[in-house]
């Protein structure tokens, strides 16, 4: 064991164990938040891309192009220093909050994007079959397209996700206490870049770890009994 504290000193990593644990409970919430937040604005804003009149889907179409040419880290110095002159409740926002909207206003873009293709992707006969049999456009999109739509987007979602999970290394440049920045406060205190950043990596394979499982899981369930039983 001692050749490996020479290459990895676990014992200066205990030592930190509430740091890291700290950070990785912020990398997870905001995560988790911008995810649940994303997605649930990225359905509207898709339908408002796809949608035929100049004055819906050119706003939606600017924004998305707005985000998608813009650095991330410009958009969360935008979101930090000039929201709360836009928004003055924001001002009494943490970095952490601060660090959310930023996350869920850039990713947003992206998951409409991906949601678009999968509504384009269900057939138009299950569309058609569900106006034969009475369906309005509420109860079409919320029993027949999203269910498909999201079940066929399912691996691009996955993958927008990491990359989600991953952004959130960002946030440490606005003071968010997250995983990147426990590592960087033990190297800094204690200089040991190995196990600062081979810490780090651990911690953000871990997280990616569990969310295949949970994207199995997902997929499994969307497939039905009929897969399940194959």
């Amino acid at each position: 064991m001692n050749w490996l504290i020479d290459y990895y000193n676990w014992r200066i990593v205990g030592q930190y164990a509430g740091q890291f644990a700290d950070g990785l409970a912020n990398t997870l919430l905001a995560a988790g938040i911008s995810l649940a937040c994303s997605v649930a604005l990225g359905v509207p804003l898709a339908l408002a891309r796809m949608a035929r009149r100049a004055p819906i889907w050119r706003p939606a179409a600017g924004y998305i192009q707005f985000i998608r040419a813009t650095p991330l880290l410009v958009q969360i110095y935008l979101v930090y220093y000039a929201l709360p002159y836009f928004v003055p409740a924001a001002k009494s926002w943490s970095e952490l909050i601060l660090g959310i909207v930023a996350l869920t206003l850039h990713h947003t873009a992206y998951m409409s994007e991906i949601v678009r293709v999968g509504i384009q992707s269900v057939p138009r006969g299950q569309i058609e079959g569900a106006k034969a049999v009475g369906m309005d456009f509420r109860q079409r999109l919320r029993y027949v397209v999203l269910p498909q739509a999201f079940a066929n987007t399912l691996p691009p979602l996955l993958g927008q996700t990491a990359v989600l999970i991953k952004d959130t290394s960002l946030l440490s440049l606005i003071a968010v206490f997250e995983l990147v920045a426990a590592g960087v406060l033990m190297n800094s205190e204690r200089i040991v870049p190995n196990e600062s950043f081979l810490t780090i990596a651990a911690g953000y394979l871990l997280i990616y770890a569990c969310m295949l499982g949970l994207s199995r899981l997902v997929g499994l369930w969307l497939a039905g009994p009929a897969w399940n039983a194959r």
